[in-house]
């Protein structure tokens, strides 16, 4: 106990600190890790694989070296989790494709490798969505990980068991992958504060997803913990420390950034999908909070947002699903993808006639989320690439201009809606347009927990026919108590930027301490 609170209760910056100071060692930070993921573990089910006799082992040795006088990494006897896509050597990287549970890693993912050459000990590997393409957190290798305040909901995808895992208390740190929210919407979800990097600093190859050929949305590699301190000594880390993975790009001090001097835009609903009341309501509360402390705030709507929602689906089913298709052959699928790769197979004429149908029969939210499908050819993907540069330009070009501008910050939504009952994104797939859209971008952006779900404050859609809106509204109702985390997006290369601000709102929202949702007290 440190403080009254267990070890599983604090960072991984607290913990190195404590380490390096000698009031704990390494291997009582493990023990007490290891314990609290058994228990967690049996509960949630966030855990695709564990390294719990290595890690023992691994902190022995981090103790030994100490004693011994060796230097310390900043992340030295730190205990973190690795999502299970990301190459750990030894250990299966799956992406919960059956046929690929033979295949173990001969060396460390580039990331996972500076996480652990700073001093960090991989103690397990995190549950994910099948091929890491939709926001559950379910495959048919490893199961389906359970929200760990709902069993009816999911933690979210495709970082799900890492944010959930980071939640309960059972790592301080986890490592995550991010194409479209897959770090942040489970990060929102599960109460847990987490980032995805500029396109381009961190990148992921992301093997077992979309093509390694869709180069325009590059997935990005980061973190997930419980404070904003620790993402932004692991994002230190994983940009190479004092030698940058992108040449020429290295990050910036969180710490130097006067959030007095920033301007802001406030964005509550981008009109790809209505928000939640509490959605809105935690936006507006950092909205204040960064008004308090100095900030220019001013409200403000994302340039043509469908258009960036579509052009980013568009991107990453340019090949109509066929090459993931190709890998699943004769395997078993999670029932969310099935659908989806059955969708992204049409031709464009079947799927406007889908679309017509659709439209007749009253389901208009599920044919505008069909818009981007049914093309599959090269000379499309390429007019798709050239708008997204075209696109890309008139976004900054609208942060400049905008009333209020030129703005260093955007404050959104990263989700619609507050964590989905199991299957729903069957239905509501477009909820991640929020964050989905800065991927497109290539902009860092961040998530931090802000407040939860008041009781009476869960929905307000009037009931409807739309399966769309039918479904949103029963995902809002018994959500009171549920997470809700705000999104903050900076400029290209600007992360510093976003993790100053998203550090100003943890402090006056959050106070000086707090573990998970979940975390033992």
């Amino acid at each position: 106990m440190m403080n009254d609170l267990p070890l599983t209760a604090l960072g991984a910056a607290e913990l190195a600190r404590l380490i390096a100071r000698r009031e704990c060692t390494a291997m009582e930070v493990m023990e007490q890790h290891i314990a609290r993921m058994r228990e967690v573990d049996s509960r949630i089910h966030a855990m695709a694989a564990e390294r719990f006799d290595a890690a023992r082992e691994e902190a022995r040795a981090a103790d030994a070296r100490q004693a011994a006088g060796a230097p310390l990494g900043p992340l030295h006897g730190v205990p973190v989790t690795v999502k299970e896509s990301l190459d750990l050597t030894g250990m299966a990287s799956t992406f919960g494709i059956a046929a690929w549970q033979g295949r173990l890693a001969a060396a460390d993912q580039m990331h996972v490798a500076r996480l652990r050459g700073a001093g960090a000990i991989a103690l397990a590997k995190g549950n994910v969505a099948q091929a890491l393409l939709f926001y559950e957190c379910e495959n048919p290798v490893y199961g389906r990980t359970l929200h760990p305040l709902d069993a009816a909901r999911t933690p979210g995808g495709s970082s799900g068991g890492e944010a959930a895992l980071v939640a309960t208390g059972a790592t301080p740190l986890a490592l995550g992958t991010d194409i479209g929210g897959s770090i942040r919407i489970p990060a929102a979800w599960c109460g847990v504060a987490g980032f995805k990097p500029t396109g381009g600093r961190c990148n992921d190859p992301g093997l077992g997803s979309v093509p390694i050929g869709q180069q325009a949305v590059p997935s990005q590699v980061g973190p997930l913990a419980r404070r904003v301190e620790d993402l932004a000594l692991a994002l230190h880390v994983l940009n190479g420390g004092r030698a940058p993975a992108a040449p020429g790009r290295s990050l910036g001090d969180w710490r130097d950034v006067d959030v007095a001097g920033l301007r802001v835009a406030c964005c509550t609903d981008d009109g790809t999908f209505e928000p939640s009341p509490s959605a809105v309501r935690a936006v507006r509360e950092s909205a204040d909070v960064l008004r308090r402390a100095g900030a220019a705030v001013h409200d403000w709507s994302p340039l043509a947002a469908r258009e960036g929602m579509n052009l980013f689906y568009g991107l990453l089913g340019a090949d109509g699903m066929a090459l993931l298709g190709r890998r699943l052959a004769g395997g078993p699928r999670a029932p969310q993808l099935g659908q989806l790769m059955a969708l992204a197979g049409l031709p464009r004429a079947a799927v406007q006639a889908l679309r017509a149908l659709l439209r007749a029969v009253g389901q208009p939210l599920l044919a505008q989320g069909l818009e981007a499908f049914g093309f599959r050819d090269t000379a499309h993907y390429w007019a798709l690439v050239e708008a997204q540069d075209d696109y890309r330009q008139r976004f900054a070009q609208s942060l400049d201009s905008s009333p209020g501008g030129p703005f260093d910050l955007i404050l959104c939504p990263p989700a619609p809606l507050p964590a989905l009952t199991h299957g729903a994104t069957k239905e509501l797939a477009t909820c991640g347009a929020y964050a989905c859209l800065y991927n497109l971008l290539g902009y860092p952006a961040g998530v931090v927990p802000v407040t939860k779900v008041r009781a009476g404050e869960e929905s307000r859609r009037a009931p409807s026919r739309d399966i769309v809106v039918k479904k949103a509204r029963s995902v809002e109702q018994g959500s009171a108590g549920l997470p809700v985390g705000v999104q903050v997006v900076a400029r290209p290369w600007d992360d510093h930027v976003a993790l100053a601000a998203m550090a100003c709102i943890e402090s006056a929202v959050q106070g000086p301490k707090r573990s998970g949702v979940g975390s033992a007290t």
